[in-house]
């Protein structure tokens, strides 16, 4: 079964995206590298953390001991594999720093740049 949006890419002479939109990745320029054996390799280039104040702030919840990244992002946004956001709108470079304290709040947030209700 062919991908409908890589056949329009591809009929239209556009590059697929490295990364699904819902990535951390997404957007990234990727750049080259050749190794000393000769062999070329892709990379992304650095990425770096957004201001916390770039995210509008949904709810904070108080660590419990044992949570995990994956598992507040599950909960609160619906999808493990976004613990990206929290870290990101908590200001966290590792996930494993913002909730390795029991009792530190962790603010759960609104996309990067989405700003919140009017009427919040």
């Amino acid at each position: 079964m062919t991908d409908p949006i890589a056949a329009f890419l591809q009929a239209n002479g556009l590059a697929q995206p490295a990364f699904a939109p819902d990535s951390r990745y997404h957007g990234l320029p990727t750049a080259q590298a050749r190794l000393p054996d000769g062999r070329t390799v892709a990379y992304v280039t650095r990425r770096f953390l957004p201001p916390p104040g770039n995210f509008a702030t949904v709810q904070t919840v108080t660590l419990a001991a044992g949570q995990r990244a994956d598992q507040l992002a599950a909960q609160y946004l619906g999808v493990a594999e976004q613990w990206w956001r929290l870290a990101d709108a908590n200001g966290a470079m590792l996930p494993e720093a913002m909730v390795a304290q029991p009792g530190t709040r962790v603010r759960i947030t609104l996309p990067e740049g989405v700003p919140p209700p009017a009427d919040s």
